[in-house]
């Protein structure tokens, strides 16, 4: 089994961007918005948790003034 994934088949690794829950619990940690999140996962063109935090660290300010 891969150690990634939860019993129930939920991948850590990525948030589900049609989850409501997973995206406000990413947005949590994040400490933004559930939409916020949304508009960086986009952004960022990926559902990786460290490829979205990545972005947000790089990119944050860019799409926070827009």
């Amino acid at each position: 089994m891969d150690y990634y994934k939860k019993e129930d088949g939920r991948d850590e690794t990525r948030v589900d961007l049609n989850d409501p829950n997973d995206i406000s619990y990413a947005a949590q940690q994040a400490r933004i918005s559930p939409e916020k999140y949304k508009e960086y996962a986009k952004a960022a063109g990926t559902n990786g948790r460290q490829a979205i935090a990545k972005y947000i660290e790089e990119h944050g300010d860019e799409l926070l003034s827009s």
